[in-house]
């Protein structure tokens, strides 16, 4: 059944529920699943039961349910999805199109998320914090015991904040950057500083330093942290991102959805890494010589922390630019000089280059941070790549990040259990 409606300009061309679900290649019941999901308008059939649907909304969403497949298809068996924010190659990394290294080399921090986020640079520009939501973040983190890791203490201040935050619901484009400018400096003034002295005000790399160490910084160190925040902002769908997508699908609101992403980077093969690698660098300082402690490793059946990365073949470019500023930092000499000697040393056995981790264990070893630092630098610097990745998934049809299990279980119908 078709039905057209009267007027001066071109008549509409409607679909039963039928024809739409032959379109659709899907059982008449999805349709209507496709309607509360909010994907498909319908209208109902006068002085009837049914309803009917615009062909042209009906076809463009057929369209765009064959291209996802085929991407899913291609990918061998990866989810994949597709973005406009980061693309990795061999050797090198882009956001929006933009060389990253390059973009970390001579903008902030805040200035890189405005660039994801938007996909245009905001010179000076710095985030601040609304009192109301530092306060309650601050409360909330104080209330933890005091072995609560970083990654807990962040996780504590997005949900606290988000409580203080009544419009938090509003998923339009506008209100989400506005969550965005203002979540990532309450994250970091609610986490505790080292010495008791808080840096509220100033970039965002001044406002931690603070927080990851006792030590005074000096305008080079402060510069390796700022690059290193924009370096980590964002590094396409790594699983703490598909978490934060997944999450932005079912239209949880961004504290959500980055709470979503703190979940999962606190894994030692993720955002914990570096932490790793920190604790590997200290005992090489403390022997002298790296191969009895990469010795260690091996024989333990580890992988040698910081070395390696499956998106590069050769050495990751986060840590090619941080090793360049690191060498002019003069108490960072040691540090790299372990950091080499674990390089070469595996390099007897196996080519493995570098990664960004290591490069992180030289900042915080030679800092006089703890093992936990690299960790936080990741969860901060990696929140505006997540509220990217979230702004650009409320823009997709709600729940598509929703795969189907393969059922591998005992054949039904299997007999009710004793």
């Amino acid at each position: 059944m078709r039905d057209q409606q009267s007027g001066a300009g071109p008549a509409e061309r409607r679909l039963s529920t039928k024809e739409a679900a032959e379109l659709l290649g899907v059982k008449p019941e999805t349709v209507y699943a496709y309607v509360s999901r909010g994907q498909l308008s319908s209208r109902k059939v006068q002085g009837g039961r049914g309803s009917t649907f615009a062909a042209e909304e009906v076809e463009a969403l057929a369209r765009r349910n064959r291209r996802e497949s085929a991407v899913g298809q291609a990918s061998a068996g990866e989810l994949s999805v597709r973005t406009r924010l980061t693309l990795i190659e061999k050797d090198r990394y882009y956001f929006r199109g933009v060389d990253a290294a390059e973009l970390a080399a001579r903008h902030s921090y805040e200035e890189i998320a405005e660039w994801l986020w938007t996909g245009r640079l905001r010179p000076g520009i710095t985030f601040t914090a609304p009192v109301a939501s530092v306060a309650v973040a601050r409360r909330a983190v104080d209330a933890l015991p005091e072995h609560a890791g970083p990654t807990d203490r962040l996780r504590v201040a997005a949900i606290a904040a988000a409580t203080a935050d009544p419009l938090r619901f509003d998923l339009s484009e506008e209100a989400v950057l506005g969550t965005a400018r203002t979540l990532i400096p309450t994250l970091v003034a609610a986490l505790p500083p080292v010495r008791g002295e808080r840096q509220d005000e100033g970039p965002l790399a001044l406002r931690l330093w603070p927080r990851l160490t006792g030590s005074r910084p000096d305008e080079a160190s402060l510069r390796v942290l700022d690059t290193a925040l924009g370096l980590l902002a964002d590094h396409d769908l790594a699983a703490s991102t598909l978490a934060v997508r997944v999450a932005a699908s079912a239209r949880a609101h961004a504290y959500a959805a980055v709470s979503a992403g703190l979940g999962v980077i606190e894994g030692p093969l993720h955002g914990a890494a570096s932490g790793l690698a920190h604790r590997m660098l200290l005992e090489v300082l403390d022997q002298g010589d790296a191969a009895p402690v990469v010795a260690d490793e091996l024989r333990a059946g580890r992988r040698v922390p910081g070395l390696g990365h499956r998106l590069y073949p050769g050495e990751d470019p986060r840590a090619r630019a941080l090793f360049a500023l690191l060498e002019e930092i003069p108490d960072a000499r040691p540090a790299l000089a372990a950091a080499r000697d674990v390089v070469e040393t595996t390099a007897r056995h196996t080519p493995l280059h570098a990664n960004v981790d290591l490069a992180l264990a030289v900042l915080t070893v030679s800092s006089g941070m703890p093992a936990t630092a690299g960790e936080t630098i990741f969860a901060v610097a990696r929140t505006a790549g997540w509220i990217a990745h979230a702004l650009e998934e409320y823009g997709e049809r709600p729940l598509r990040m929703r795969p189907s299990g393969l059922y591998s279980g005992a054949k039904p119908p299997q007999p009710l259990p004793e």
